[in-house]
């Protein structure tokens, strides 16, 4: 059986992390949650994630910088880039610089394990099995 995958989860809202987290751990992989940026790079400095998903737009540190620290550190680790402030320009530029996947705030949990299950494929595991829900 292949471990569990690592994910983070970095949001500035509090609520990102406490709705997505229970929500990720169901399917089985390990979440670590942090709302503070400089916090989730120091964690991202101490271990490599499978994937991490991103809040665009933080206050100190822009999603794009975490995305840029990732790879730097790991090709091997997907980044999912998520926001508020959906445009065109900054999808693009998230893409453009590796992001896996870019995905629009408000969105279902069901769309993010959507969105990790190809991830996780692309990782080489077996994808996510599918919830009664979807």
């Amino acid at each position: 059986m292949n471990r569990p995958l690592s994910v983070l989860i970095l949001d500035d809202e509090p609520i990102v992390g406490k709705r997505l987290k229970p929500a990720v751990e169901k399917v089985g992989f390990e979440v670590e949650t942090f709302e503070d940026p400089a916090q989730a790079l120091r964690r991202l400095g101490e271990r490599d994630f499978d994937i991490v998903v991103t809040d665009v737009r933080m206050e100190e540190v822009s999603g794009i910088q975490v995305l840029e620290h990732v790879l730097s550190r790991s090709r091997r680790t997907k980044v999912i880039i998520i926001t508020g402030y959906a445009t065109v320009e900054v999808a693009r530029e998230a893409l453009v610089k590796g992001a896996f996947e870019f995905l629009a705030k408000p969105f279902k949990p069901s769309d993010l394990r959507a969105v990790m299950d190809r991830a996780a494929r692309a990782l080489g595991h077996p994808g996510i099995p599918k919830t009664p829900e979807e």
